[in-house]
Parts: structure tokens; C-alpha cells; sequence
């Protein structure tokens, strides 16, 4: 059912089953949880209107206050918009590929993953996009990275010490050159957990990321004349040496 102003609203006569009373646990929780499913199922899509606080609380049976909390916890997660006035409400939303690779890294973060694991998918995941990087990379994408490599040898030479977040952020950035938003998802996800494990190897290795720099360089040099093969060469060696050094007894 859509309204005058174009805007999708729940009709009146798929509402009353579609939510349940609610009684055990984090009340607020578990009306996350249920409208999240439904979003989830397709039976509230995008754009559509949720039924008013009021409605809510009677349906789920629980206040008003409860209800807001659980709206305000499904805007934060990105699944609905909150509007004031006259034409305000609840509206569903799709989370944005960045909310999403958030809680996707959230997910790796607080589970036991071990930093040589890390480095271990790293292998399989980057070794797997070269070919598509040098296929597709432009002209921006090789400035921008030959920026990140200006950047971290500049602060090497005024610091003495590799910066490792611009190691992860290059790395990230070649995963944006295949220009496929999937892949860019993807490597968005191992930001966090992959500066771990590099922080982990330079605690081992003072050094960690001097060789690592030129690399960088190597491996633009390659994606830039379309080289698959030196280009899979210089990340090959490049990965294995930090799976070397975070290896149990490495």
C-alpha cells in the first residue's frame, strides 16, 4: 500500500499477526529481534512506514518507552530512519555497505581469531583479486596507492618506525581497485583485525613493513603495466612473510 506522498505503509489487515507479544528477556531486545526478521524475510521492505509507537505497544504489548527504545537501537544499527512532524515515523532502511562491513569487522573482532588466521584468509582473499586489480585498476587507483606509499615513507623516515595502519589501508585500497563493491565490502572487514596482526608482527620485528614498503611500490609498478604475474609475485612473498612471522614458533 503506498501513500499520496508515495510512501509505502504497512496495510492495516497485515498488521495485526505480523508482530507478537513480547514477555521474557531485554524486552526492547527481542522487539529488535522480531522486526529484524521480518525486514530480513522481506515482509517489511524498505521505505516502508512502521505503525505508529502507540500501535507497537499494543501489538507487542509493552509501553511506549520500550517501543522507542527498540526504534532507537534499530536506527543505530541503520535498519530504520526516525522522522519528526506530521509525515514522521519509523521508516525502514537499507544499511549502508559501511554499517554493514562495521559490524561484519565488529564480528571478527570479538570472536577468537587468531592474528596467523587472519593473515592465513588474508592469502587466500588478496592473492584471489590480483588478477581482477590489474585488470581494472585506473589511473586513480594507482595515485592513490602510490599516495599511501608516499605517506608511510615519509613518516618511516621521520619516525624510524612503519606505520602499520597505512600498511592495512593500502591493502584495503587495492581491494577497492577491483571496482567490484563486494570485494571492497570484503576487505573492509579485515581492516581491524588485519592491523592487529600487523601490529602483532612489528611487535615481534621492530622492522616489520622496511621491506614491506618497497612492496608496495612493486606491486603498483606491476598492476600499473597489467603484469598479473609479477604483480601475484611481489603479494605472495609479501603475505608469507608476515604469516611467518605471526606462526606459532615463528
Amino acid at each position: 500500500m503506498t501513500s499520496e506522498s508515495g510512501i509505502g505503509i504497512l496495510p492495516a489487515d497485515e498488521q495485526p499477526g505480523m508482530f507478537s507479544r513480547v514477555s521474557a528477556g531485554r524486552v526492547s531486545d527481542l522487539i529488535v529481534e522480531q522486526i529484524r526478521l521480518l525486514i530480513r524475510d522481506g515482509k517489511i521492505k524498505a521505505g516502508d512506514r512502521l505503525p505508529s509507537e502507540r500501535e507497537l505497544g499494543e501489538r507487542f504489548g509493552v509501553s511506549r518507552v520500550t517501543v522507542r527504545e527498540a526504534l532507537k537501537m534499530l536506527e543505530a544499527n541503520g535498519l530504520v530512519t526516525i522522522r519528526v512532524g506530521a509525515r514522521g515515523g519509523a521508516f525502514v532502511t537499507a544499511p549502508t555497505s559501511e554499517q554493514i562491513g562495521e559490524g561484519l569487522s565488529d564480528l571478527l573482532t570479538f570472536s577468537v581469531v587468531e592474528p596467523a588466521d587472519v593473515t592465513e584468509a588474508r592469502q587466500v582473499f588478496e592473492l584471489g583479486i590480483v588478477p581482477l586489480v590489474c585488470r581494472r585498476a585506473d589511473e586513480q587507483d594507482i595515485a592513490e596507492l602510490l599516495e599511501i606509499c608516499d605517506r608511510a615513507e615519509a613518516l618511516r623516515k621521520k619516525e624510524r618506525l612503519y606505520p602499520v595502519s597505512l600498511s592495512a589501508e593500502f591493502h584495503v585500497r587495492v581491494a577497492r581497485a577491483t571496482h567490484n563493491p563486494a570485494l571492497e565490502l570484503l576487505a573492509r572487514t579485515f581492516h581491524g583485525p588485519m592491523l592487529r596482526s600487523l601490529m602483532r608482527a612489528q611487535e615481534q620485528d621492530p622492522h616489520v613493513g622496511v621491506k614491506g614498503a618497497q612492496e608496495h611500490r612493486d606491486f603498483v609498478a606491476a598492476v600499473r603495466m597489467r603484469d598479473v604475474a609479477a604483480a601475484t609475485a611481489v603479494m605472495t612473498a609479501h603475505l608469507a612473510r608476515t604469516a611467518e612471522r605471526l606462526r606459532p614458533g615463528g
